[in-house]
């Protein structure tokens, strides 16, 4: 009896020693199962450019630099709202609550 306790309190105590480890990485943004806001909000522009939906392309690239200004899409979406022919926000602009 006191045998089985000892054994799983070493293996408790091996395994919550573990779990920091594993825990505290940042996943590869390739390994992630959910998209930011601005992965999604770049992904529905290209959808509607590739529709001919230039319009909603734009509206959803002007909302995606003004709102999410640190996306890692932000800078791509300037240049397609620039292909597009709008005008994209200052590079400083902040979020609008």
């Amino acid at each position: 009896m006191m045998r089985g306790i000892v054994t799983f309190a070493i293996g408790a105590s091996f395994l919550g020693a573990q779990a920091p480890l594993q825990c505290n990485r940042a996943p590869a943004p390739s390994l992630r199962r959910e998209d930011t806001a601005g992965d999604a909000l770049y992904e529905l522009a290209q959808r509607f450019r590739q529709e001919g939906n230039n319009a909603g392309a734009r509206r959803t690239l002007e909302y995606l630099i003004e709102r999410y200004p640190s996306s890692r899409h932000a800078g791509s979406a300037r240049d397609d709202l620039r292909e597009l022919g709008g005008t994209p926000p200052p590079a400083d602009s902040a979020p609008k609550p």
